[in-house]
């Protein structure tokens, strides 16, 4: 990879026109969302910025929920939100942390341990916090301390064996990897698990391989008993697909510095993954013991690990690990190859589908009877795998799914998360079947606000002990929803753990800070692998604004050149960065021509001079 030299080109906009609907509704969200963050942190923290809550929380779950909570403020405010939002964030991870400390889940700013599905979900708020304030001297050394977790740098917390090239339990964090887990650890989860199928299927008596989809009840303290025995036998030891989602932790400390280590150890490590993929014959393995042999406490199965093939959520997990660390390999190096692995893994399940009432379906686990629990494949992973490659042949694995007239018609699907909108409808937007997608998916988000701000309102903070730790999550009113996609043209960052990917990102050279000025709306109409179609809109008036634009979120595209309005000519840029000056109530469309991957990726912004 090359890196740019960052002179900044400045183009002109001055076709004033009327402006979209899209546009109004987009600002609109910007400033109510920010808006929106003062009544949630008023009703639901103390003035420390604490959670009114419960004065214990036991057990090692659920340090990444509140977290969750509030991943979406320095978001929005890379995005264009208020100043507020910034603030409200760093105070809220201060305290956060002090609470969850004192709960005895965090030790020394990190979960002492947990697995890399809900680190990987509460450490986006430290992510989007990178992006959001890349100049903030302590979030740049926490960077580094916690990515030393996992590189070997940290005496508490042997998680890394850099000579078998793996993390040494599913369970780890700063007090290093959980090789056996107590009855405490799980007291807060157990009957969540009731719900889930059985971890194993040899348990005597309860589960076998002739009905994988049994269901034990973890809440018994007779059944718990074998299941512990069984997980600290078989799942404690050793390492799983779902740890490569700790890739991103270590390439944020990257973004943060260009240490040669930390890419060198992300590579390493996703290498030692397709290593064991190799060996097992093509598909990845989810279970590696210490000695690095697969299989190694399964009695030589290369499945039953922690969320593996089998449980607790199948193939969709693993893949989604896997994919995030393919994502990092691609930004660190540029090598499109590293999709390989994700990819070949989508193409293994596919192979094993087969028709059921006229429904093409894929198993989504294996057990000891081979693959099971057929449903209809769901397309997320494969629209992000596009999203990276822009390949044609990531194109036609999309095109096999028979259902996507519907895709256009899917709304919603905030759940729990603050930070996502969903990919289906924005994919056919982009592929020019979906023309009411802006509108529409603004519409929802702006409605699930006002939702969520009327239930706030109803909350009674007496009950406040008895609240589920997920009570945040699933109120919080500062939703960027469909922001990132439309302003950023960026993907779903994988929500356990990923990195956003973007093409575009702006920000506001008058205030110096990241983010579309006041008054301006962005929308990435168009994407191919070698351009990015960009409409601006100065809702202003009155006052022209000047925006820069970056090329992706770390600057690691370049762009080429640029073709504006109706122009017939081209604007020469080579350069990872641009100016646009808008004239009042001006609007345009911007036809770049970009080379991705090219650059080393940095949170660091160059200001022109």
């Amino acid at each position: 990879m090359s890196d740019d030299d960052r002179r900044t080109v400045t183009v002109h906009a001055g076709e004033r026109a009327e402006s979209p609907r899209w546009a109004t509704l987009q600002r609109r969200l910007i400033d109510v969302a920010s808006a929106a963050a003062v009544p949630f942190v008023e009703k639901y923290t103390r003035d420390d910025g604490t959670l009114v809550w419960r004065d214990e929380w036991p057990g090692m779950d659920g340090s990444d929920d509140p977290y969750e909570a509030f991943a979406s403020f320095p978001l929005l405010y890379a995005l264009g939100g208020s100043e507020r939002l910034l603030d409200l964030a760093h105070v809220q991870w201060e305290a956060i942390t002090e609470q969850f400390t004192r709960y005895g889940q965090i030790y020394d700013e990190f979960d002492a341990y947990y697995d890399w599905m809900h680190h990987g979900e509460g450490y986006l708020f430290t992510y989007f916090s990178g992006l959001a304030d890349p100049q903030r001297r302590r979030e740049r050394e926490r960077a580094c301390r916690f990515a030393g977790l996992y590189i070997g740098e940290d005496p508490q917390a042997q998680n890394w064996d850099p000579i078998h090239k793996l993390i040494r339990s599913p369970l780890n964090g700063s007090r290093g990897p959980r090789l056996r887990t107590t009855t405490e650890d799980w007291c807060t989860h157990r009957a969540i698990y009731d719900q889930y199928l059985a971890p194993f299927e040899d348990i005597s008596g309860y589960a076998t391989a002739s009905d994988p989809l049994t269901k034990l009840a973890w809440t018994d303290d007779r059944i718990f008993a074998q299941i512990l025995d069984l997980i600290n036998q078989r799942m404690m030891r050793g390492d799983v697909p779902l740890n490569l989602a700790s890739t991103s932790l270590v390439t944020h400390a990257f973004l943060y510095t260009g240490d040669e280590k930390y890419r060198q150890w992300v590579l390493e490590y996703y290498d030692a993954w397709k290593r064991r993929t190799e060996q097992n014959g093509g598909v990845i393995p989810d279970n590696v013991g210490l000695s690095g042999e697969i299989g190694e406490y399964m009695g030589g199965k290369w499945w039953g690990g922690y969320y593996g093939w089998r449980w607790s959520h199948g193939w969709r997990t693993i893949l989604e690990a896997t994919l995030i660390a393919a994502a990092n390999a691609v930004l660190l190096t540029g090598d499109f190859s590293h999709l390989d692995l994700p990819r070949s893994q989508l193409d293994w399940i596919w192979s094993q589908g087969r028709m059921k009432d006229g429904v093409f379906q894929v198993p989504h686990r294996y057990g000891d009877g081979g693959w099971f629990d057929y449903r209809p494949p769901r397309p997320r992973l494969y629209i992000f795998l596009h999203y990276i490659s822009q390949s044609s042949e990531d194109l036609e694995r999309i095109r096999r799914f028979e259902n996507q007239h519907a895709w256009p018609k899917v709304e919603g699907g905030f759940s729990k998360a603050a930070i996502h909108y969903a990919l289906r409808p924005w994919f056919a937007y982009l592929m020019g079947q979906n023309a009411s997608y802006p509108e529409r998916a603004l519409t929802v988000t702006l409605n699930e606000i006002a939702r969520r701000l009327e239930i706030i309102e109803r909350d009674d903070l007496s009950d406040a002990p008895g609240w589920d730790v997920h009570h945040w999550q699933q109120r919080t009113p500062v939703i960027s929803g469909p922001l990132a996609q439309q302003t950023m043209g960026a993907a779903d960052c994988l929500y356990h753990g990923g990195l956003i990917q973007a093409r575009v990102r702006h920000f506001d050279p008058q205030r110096r800070r990241p983010g579309l000025p006041e008054g301006v709306t962005a929308l990435v109409e168009k994407m191919t692998s070698e351009s990015v179609t960009l409409r601006l809109v100065n809702l202003d008036a009155d006052a022209g604004k000047d925006l820069l634009i970056q090329a992706g979120a770390f600057a690691e595209h370049t762009f080429v050149d640029v073709q504006v309005g109706a122009a017939e000519t081209r604007v020469p840029i080579n350069a990872s960065s641009f100016q646009v000056s808008l004239d009042p109530a001006a609007q345009t469309s911007l036809r770049i021509r970009m080379k991705r991957f090219v650059n080393t990726p940095t949170y660091d912004f160059s200001w022109p001079d």
